[in-house]
């Protein structure tokens, strides 16, 4: 290896990648060390600086689980997650113009998604126990690329309970609260009941937290549910939707709030087992032609 020198360290990083490296992958990590040492430079990082920032990715890596994903937590406070979400939806307009003019806008994944939510009825509760809260019913039709109502389209709904705690943060909930599945109808019609979300701060005993407190900033997300549509022949939609009326769907600590996903709560008419009611459409967009072709095969 030929002598190392600082003007030429960062290209003998790169290419040192072998010949067997896959183009993506040579893509992807050139930019990322060029990054890297770019950011060390501008910064003047210091060798007790970069230890820390190392035991920090550790301590994410010590307090995840299945329940909880520090990693995800950690990069929604620097907008990561949200900022991939937006490239992905600018790829997908790009990819299929026509489908995708009208389509539901997509929303970062967060920390607490889990599979295997209990398969329910439509209309059914996903209230199964913990803190009392206001009930609302939630209900809408999914409508596919071709503007039709979509039968059998998975809707997968989660939120946090009225104390703000996602049941896999809250000992005192049942297992899988506040969570379902519910399948679309003939003329594509979903429904749930459940409480209206409130605002809860992200979990804040980590390094996620001690981000936030290091640059000042407030730990608030603001009210609202989860949304994970799955449709054959459709792109899986990931979104959320948000209360109009609370103070942080402006200022999220995430920075996953999006004009479109917006939403009110009506109060219920006279006689109604819920106090609210929210009407909220969903609409796809077709799969991507190599994710069609997977399917097939």
């Amino acid at each position: 290896m030929a002598e190392l020198s600082m003007d030429r360290f960062t290209d003998t990083v790169v290419a040192a990648m072998g010949p067997k490296t896959g183009p993506r992958v040579r893509e992807v990590m050139t930019a990322l060390i060029r990054h890297l040492h770019d950011f060390a430079r501008e910064v003047k990082l210091t060798t007790p600086e970069y230890l820390a920032a190392c035991d920090f990715v550790v301590r994410i890596g010590q307090m995840s689980d299945e329940k909880r994903n520090e990693a995800i937590l950690t990069s929604d406070i620097f907008g990561l997650e949200s900022l991939v979400d937006f490239l992905d939806q600018e790829a997908a307009a790009g990819a299929t113009p026509a489908s995708t003019s009208e389509a539901t806008s997509s929303a970062i994944l967060g920390p607490f998604w889990r599979e295997e939510a209990p398969e329910l009825p439509n209309g059914a509760s996903i209230v199964q126990g913990g803190p009392p809260g206001e009930t609302v019913l939630v209900r809408g039709r999914v409508f596919g690329a071709d503007g039709k109502p979509l039968e059998g389209a998975v809707v997968n709904v989660w939120e946090t309970a009225p104390n703000g705690l996602y049941e896999q943060q809250d000992p005192d909930q049942p297992d899988y609260n506040l969570r379902g599945q519910f399948r679309t109808d003939t003329e594509g019609r979903y429904a749930f009941r459940g409480y209206r979300p409130v605002a809860y701060p992200i979990p804040f005993d980590g390094p996620a937290g001690e981000l936030l407190q290091m640059m000042d900033r407030h730990p608030y997300r603001p009210p609202h549910f989860h949304f994970r549509i799955r449709a054959p022949g459709h792109q899986e939609l990931v979104t959320q939707v948000f209360d109009r009326t609370d103070r942080y769907t402006g200022n999220d600590s995430v920075f996953a709030v999006k004009d479109s996903l917006i939403i009110d709560f009506e109060p219920a008419p006279e006689g109604s087992d819920t106090k609210y009611v929210v009407d909220y459409d969903i609409r796809l967009t077709a799969a991507k032609p190599e994710a069609r072709a997977a399917a097939a095969e």
